[in-house]
C-alpha cells in the first residue's frame, strides 16, 4: 500500500490550541483510496521543525507529503502555491526569532508546492467547503517544512509530490482566543479528508 504523510504543527504563540494537531491524529492509520495516512505532529520550533519533517520522511518512505498550519484569521482553506526559502517571524516555541535568514544555504529562494492545489480548491467548494490559493505561505513555520520538504523530493524522487495547506481555526480556538473566525473541527477534518480523497485519486 502507497503512503500519504499528514503532518500538522503542536500550539504556538497565543493559541492554545492547534485544529490541524486534531486533524492530523484523527486521521493518523486511516485508508483513502490505495493510501494509508502517517499522521504526525511537528514542533514550533526552527531549528527542529525540517529535521523532524525529513526524519519523517525518510521514515515513513511516503509517496506524498501534506503539511497542514494553522493559519488564524483565515476564513478559508487555503492550498500554499510556493513556499520561499527564508525564515522569519515572531518568536517559536523555544524563544527562537529568525531575522530573515536563508532555510537552506545556496537553495532556490522559491520551490512551487507539486500538489494538485486548483483540483484540491474545485473539490473543496463542490462540497460547500470555502477554498482559495494562497500566494503566501508566510516565513514561520509551516513556510519552512514547505519548502523542507519539496526541496527534499526535488534532490531525491520528483515523481513523489508535496505540498502545505494552511486552515482556519476551530470554534475551540476561538473561544479559548477571543479574535478569530472559526470553523467547526468536524468540518476541517472533513475537508481534509475531502483533499486528501482527491490528491490520492489521481
Amino acid at each position: 500500500m502507497k503512503k500519504l504523510l499528514l503532518t500538522g504543527f503542536e500550539p504556538f504563540l497565543d493559541f492554545p490550541v492547534n485544529p490541524t494537531m486534531e486533524i492530523v491524529n484523527e486521521l493518523d492509520g486511516s485508508k483513502i483510496n490505495d493510501y494509508e495516512i502517517i499522521g504526525k505532529v511537528l514542533p514550533v520550533d526552527f531549528h527542529e521543525s525540517g529535521e523532524k519533517m525529513l526524519a519523517y520522511i525518510e521514515e515513513v518512505n511516503p509517496d506524498i507529503v501534506i503539511a497542514l498550519g494553522l493559519a488564524a484569521g483565515r476564513t478559508k482553506i487555503t492550498p500554499e502555491r510556493i513556499a520561499i526559502n527564508c525564515n522569519d517571524g515572531p518568536v517559536d516555541n523555544r524563544g527562537h526569532k529568525p531575522d530573515g535568514e536563508p532555510i537552506i544555504s545556496e537553495a532556490p529562494d522559491g520551490l512551487f508546492s507539486t500538489l494538485p492545489i486548483k483540483k484540491i480548491i474545485a473539490r473543496l467548494q463542490e462540497n460547500g467547503y470555502p477554498a482559495e490559493i494562497s500566494n503566501t505561505a508566510g516565513a514561520y513555520l509551516c513556510n519552512n517544512v514547505m519548502y523542507h520538504a519539496l526541496y527534499y523530493f526535488d534532490n531525491t524522487d520528483e515523481s513523489r509530490h508535496a505540498g502545505f495547506i494552511h486552515m482556519p481555526a476551530s470554534h475551540e480556538l476561538a473561544i479559548m482566543h477571543g479574535k478569530v473566525p472559526s470553523w467547526p473541527q468536524h468540518d476541517l477534518t472533513a475537508a481534509i479528508h475531502l483533499a486528501l480523497d482527491t490528491v490520492t485519486s489521481n
